[in-house]
């Protein structure tokens, strides 16, 4: 006698195996960023440019004088992700790409330059996107354990190259749940206030692991004097993310 194992039951087995435990209490102490790990992001620089010049070494020589700049550039932070120039940003931060170059702007022998950047992947629900460079970059950001909840309350700074490396530590506004078969990209919020630039840039947690990127700022406006809320962050399924690099890799050397 045979028996079927009825769909709906393995189905909801299956959620229920990878559905994560609660999140663990509020974080009220703990270590924050020190130092090092403001220097370590400092070492990271990434910033994107989007324009419709070839090259913007020349902007960058002349210490990006007005009258050098790029017509209509946009432009926010990035972060190295891998070995071998992959990155991630916030996805509006590339909102006009199409048709126009981008560009990674990095630290090489004391010095920024520029290099070309395309287009790997853009998750517009969460303001996440990917780019690749032909540049090594041994230095890169090494995730936060997926498997493992980051509390709320959990210390962290941010790097984006508008204020990130001057602005005082924060802690996470809300919990971020572990990485999960059926899990997408999940948004965050935390207390550290923004400037333009930020969009993209690392949120870090006290051990220089990566957190997740920067997205928004949030003010609230009443008789034009503006009272910072929170800001948003977004954190991607990151083995997703990973086996879309290793797919981007396997085209690449084909």
């Amino acid at each position: 006698m045979s028996w079927t194992f009825p769909l709906s039951i393995a189905c909801a087995l299956a959620l229920i195996g990878c559905t994560p435990p609660p999140p663990p209490p509020v974080v009220t102490g703990g270590s924050i960023p020190g130092r090092e790990v403001y220097r370590d992001a400092a070492r990271r620089f990434a910033a994107v440019v989007v324009s419709d010049r070839d090259d913007i070494n020349d902007w960058i020589n002349e210490r990006f004088a007005r009258k050098k700049a790029p017509k209509d550039a946009d432009g926010g932070s990035a972060i190295p992700i891998t070995a071998d120039g992959y990155f991630l940003t916030a996805d509006h931060v590339i909102a006009s790409a199409k048709g126009r170059r981008v560009a990674l702007l990095l630290r090489r022998d004391g010095r920024l330059r520029a290099f070309p950047a395309r287009v790997v992947w853009r998750g517009s629900g969460g303001d996440v996107a990917l780019l690749h460079a032909e540049v090594a970059t041994p230095d890169h950001y090494r995730w936060t354990p997926g498997n493992r909840w980051l509390p709320q309350g959990t210390p962290v700074m941010h790097a984006g190259i508008a204020t990130g490396f001057s602005s005082s530590p924060g802690r996470l506004l809300t919990p971020i749940e572990p990485d999960t078969p059926f899990s997408g990209g999940r948004r965050f919020k935390h207390d550290i206030p923004l400037e333009p630039g930020d969009s993209g840039g690392p949120v870090v947690d006290a051990r220089g692991l990566l957190v997740g990127v920067n997205s928004a700022v949030e003010y609230l406006v009443p008789l034009e004097t503006a009272f910072f809320i929170e800001s948003e962050a977004n954190r991607p399924n990151v083995p997703r993310l990973m086996a879309r690099i290793a797919r981007d890799r396997a085209s690449r050397s084909r």
